[in-house]
């Protein structure tokens, strides 16, 4: 049986500070996030068109529920100028009770929204 995971950490690569909070504020505001944490600098090492290319970049994890995922990368797409961003979700095996229920609660959408 493969069970997928009910909590998830996603991580999004964006290419400045501005992008990075844009970004983590729309989607804590909207409940699709719980937490968003900005890390950088970071320097990404990739292919793209055809050829290896090095960029400096900032990292982004937001903590979510399995169930607000294709929402989430939704918001994100909206607000990321890369025409291919990286939009990932490493499933979290274990947390402690009070941590998890945190998330569960700040990723449910409020009455009427």
């Amino acid at each position: 049986m493969i069970r997928m995971a009910e909590f998830l950490e996603v991580h999004v690569t964006v290419p400045d500070h501005v992008v990075a909070e844009r970004i983590a504020s729309a989607v804590v505001a909207q409940r699709l996030a719980a937490a968003a944490q900005l890390v950088a600098p970071i320097t990404s090492v990739y292919w793209w068109g055809g050829e290896i290319n090095q960029a400096d970049e900032w990292l982004l994890f937001m903590k979510t529920t399995a169930e607000r995922f294709d929402e989430l990368a939704v918001a994100i797409r909206e607000r990321h100028p890369y025409e291919v961003p990286q939009i990932i979700a490493v499933p979290l095996v274990a947390g402690t009770a009070d941590y998890l229920a945190w998330i569960r609660r700040e990723t449910t959408p409020e009455p009427g929204v």
